[in-house]
């Protein structure tokens, strides 16, 4: 099984190509072109390196949310117009879930943040049990000050993953640390292998897919405060 992987839904930009679980190539960038530049020539030049053909996919996994409404919604066009020109299977992974496959390792918890801006952050607790994915708290929004509160009540050392530069601001409590920055942020491979249980969605269902978004996008609370209804 050949998957294409994909995440852009932070300011990296990661693709990845993974065999029966084995990474056959990943690609990571965070600085220069935007998504919406340089999503697609990633794309060529690793299906270059590799020799691989694009048609030889058998199904695509690509990280849905949450995340920056703009770069999801990049990746999933991207993603589902692949896997209809390919025919393909494509199945959406959580991105916050998929980021805890980064730190396959028992003992603690595994929280990985993303800023939600406004001062809220999204995050989601999870941990590793016989080399199984456990799903602890699911995913929320939280301030600062509350999800610090959460982190305390875990009880076992707390491992921070993520968009968690603000959290660091100010020094944290005993007992929460932060992942290397190597396996802090999103990768594609991890989103591969978050997907190997995933029934895929193939021909038109693909484009049934949709983000998670969790909050509306400024856009839409501004379009309400002023199109109040009643």
């Amino acid at each position: 099984m050949l998957t294409l992987a994909l995440d852009t839904a932070t300011r990296v930009c990661t693709v990845g190509l993974v065999q029966d679980g084995h990474v056959l190539a990943e690609y990571d960038i965070s600085v220069g072109l935007t998504h919406s530049e340089g999503l697609m020539p990633q794309l060529d030049q690793m299906f270059a390196r590799t020799g691989i053909k694009k048609e030889n996919t058998d199904r695509i996994a690509v990280s849905i949310g949450p995340g920056s409404f703009t770069g999801l919604r990049i990746g999933l066009a991207a993603a589902e117009a692949m896997a209809y020109a390919w025919q393909c299977g494509i199945c959406g992974v959580n991105t916050l879930e998929a980021m805890a496959y980064n730190i396959p390792v028992e003992g603690v918890v595994l929280v990985p943040v993303l800023d939600a801006q406004k001062g809220n952050f999204y995050a989601a607790f999870y941990e590793w049990t016989d080399g199984e994915l456990r799903k602890v708290r699911p995913v929320e929004m939280a301030d600062r000050e509350t999800l610090l509160q959460q982190l305390q009540a875990c009880g076992k050392p707390v491992l921070l993953m993520g968009e968690c530069e603000k959290l660091m601001k100010k020094e944290l409590p005993d007992g929460i640390s932060v992942a290397p920055e190597q396996v802090r942020l999103p990768k594609a491979s991890s989103v591969a292998l978050a997907a190997e249980d995933t029934e895929p969605l193939t021909g038109e269902d693909v484009f049934t897919l949709r983000p998670y978004y969790i909050r509306k996008s400024e856009a839409e609370e501004l379009w309400e405060k002023r199109h109040p209804q009643g």
